[in-house]
């Protein structure tokens, strides 16, 4: 007996109902794949993100109130099987990494056979906390607030029912960073999953939970699952906008390295009415040596510090492109005169930097005494741009501390050493993250700048690079792919201070971006 064909197609019958049949099989898969493929207008975009907006305050609210310091493992547990559940619901495949210190979490989800892959990456993880400096009890409990002259008034989330202001702020650690912007593209996946919608590639996600730590163990874990991790393209949901506050592209990130420099003086305090003019004071000659490491303009004084640094004119031309404007730049950060290294602010953003991030020495306020000082602690920073060394400047430096005189020591000084030598100092070092830099004409920026154009027009900010750092490096190194960060925060966040917040247009915009992303195809 033989087989009846699709639709009940009976050999016997009619040739040409046959071939009709069969063309209607063509036109069906045909057609199937077509909508599969279909992109979303620009307004079912902002329209499906507005809808998912109310539950997706709510969400982040709740995301927002599981703490997250990455020193303690109770809390990176915490929030990694948060981060567990919400992808596996959204039908991701879901893995543990196991490194030396917290694990990371890696998600997986192939929509489409032989498509191109993006990997996303999420910072989880926020600052230490001193509550005592924020304005409202706790920190994890996300507090909606809006401006009423110059003070942040309490909002009722109730109110977002029947009202939406876009200058309203949801205020909490990691607002925005950078769990705020982990839930935008979750909620941008939950939308997607609800219309039945596939990216036309597929996506993998790798979340971190010591970000703020350095993620002092992802470069081996990256090495150790590198056909695991392997994909197109890197995007990275973290970073603040720029100051225009328009959505934001940025194409690279300057990498850190951080010393301590110890000054020694007299081997315990001495009273200053009795030893003044006698015992030489440590901060005074550390103002010295610190004052020798810029000259008048502010320019690094190290020798090659700047070497091998160079920026095209059409680099430069981009770099101008911008939307900043110098003096009002100078009025919001309340400064004078800018630092002579680069003709602009994103140019100066293309050099590395030293910086000192704190000094240390007796007593101030309250407390103050009349002592002379046993040692001046400084710390400091270097941001470092692909062309820098982080170890040949960090050891020119320390070049530079022992041609102003010093001895340097590896601990306390002893009695000998401190007889022997003037001038006695310990210098120490570590190289954190490294700088990365994507070209901006890539294949990566034409597929963001298409994707973004789509539902915000052409006010889009292209930057080369972020003063700060990330840790992307070791994704660039070792899986050979491009990376861009995808900024979605207002740039007065209060980043990594007291009282760090999320505009709501920012979160919403966030939503969108990440949705426009998402369906927006790969070549």
């Amino acid at each position: 007996m033989k087989q009846k064909t699709l639709f009940s197609v009976k050999n016997k019958g009619p040739r040409r109902f046959q071939n009709h049949a069969m063309g209607l099989l063509f036109f069906y898969c045909f057609f199937s794949g077509f909508l599969s493929a279909q992109q979303l207008t620009p307004d079912e975009i902002k329209a499906a993100a507005k809808d998912k907006f109310p539950t997706a305050i709510f969400d982040l609210k709740h995301f927002l109130a599981l703490r997250n310091d990455g020193h303690f493992p109770d809390q990176v547990e915490q929030n990694l099987q948060w981060c567990d559940s919400v992808f596996s619901e959204l039908d991701f495949d879901v893995k543990r990494i196991s490194t030396e210190g917290a694990p990371l979490l890696f998600a997986e989800k192939k929509f489409r056979k032989n498509a191109k892959t993006i990997l996303f990456y999420l910072q989880i993880d926020g600052q230490p906390v001193d509550s005592t400096k924020w304005k409202q009890p706790n920190p994890f409990e996300a507090t909606l607030k809006e401006k009423r002259g110059s003070d942040w008034e309490i909002v009722d989330y109730q109110r977002l029912q029947t009202k939406f202001d876009p200058d309203w702020r949801i205020f909490a650690r990691s607002a925005s960073d950078s769990k705020g912007p982990a839930l935008a593209f979750i909620s941008a996946l939950q939308i997607l999953k609800s219309k039945k919608l596939k990216p036309q590639f597929n996506i993998k996600v790798i979340m971190d939970f010591q970000e703020e730590m350095g993620s002092p163990h992802l470069a081996p874990a990256v090495l150790a699952n590198k056909a695991l991790l392997a994909a197109d393209m890197m995007l990275i949901m973290d970073g603040t906008r720029h100051l225009s506050n328009l959505p934001t592209l940025c194409y690279g990130a300057r990498g850190i390295a951080t010393a301590t420099l110890k000054v020694f003086g007299p081997s315990t305090p001495l009273h200053s009415g009795q030893y003044g003019n006698f015992a030489p004071n440590p901060v005074f000659e550390t103002a010295k040596l610190l004052g020798s490491l810029k000259d008048d303009t502010g320019k690094v004084t190290l020798e090659g510090f700047y070497d091998g640094i160079e920026i095209s004119a059409s680099e430069k031309k981009a770099l101008q492109q911008v939307p900043e404007n110098r003096d009002s730049l100078l009025g919001r950060l309340g400064v004078a005169n800018a630092d002579a290294v680069g003709d602009n602010y994103q140019e100066a953003l293309q050099y590395p930097s030293l910086n000192i991030r704190g000094l240390k020495s007796a007593w101030v306020g309250n407390e103050v005494r009349t002592i002379i000082p046993a040692e001046v602690v400084t710390e400091i920073d270097m941001r470092l741009v692909p062309e820098s060394d982080g170890t040949r400047l960090m050891e020119s430096l320390k070049s530079h501390i022992q041609v102003q005189g010093y001895h340097l020591v590896d601990s306390i000084p002893t009695a000998t050493e401190r007889r022997a030598h003037p001038k006695l100092a310990s210098f120490s070092y570590r190289l954190g993250s490294k700088p990365f830099r994507t070209p901006m004409d890539s294949e990566t920026g034409i597929f963001l700048n298409t994707a973004l154009k789509k539902v915000f027009g052409e006010k889009i900010v292209n930057m080369r690079t972020t003063g700060g750092s990330q840790p992307i490096a070791p994704f660039i190194n070792t899986l050979g792919i491009p990376a861009v960060s995808v900024r979605i925060p207002n740039p007065d966040n209060s980043i990594h201070s007291p009282n760090e917040n999320l505009r709501l247009g920012n979160f919403l915009e966030g939503i969108v971006t990440c949705m426009a992303i998402l369906d927006q195809p790969m070549d």
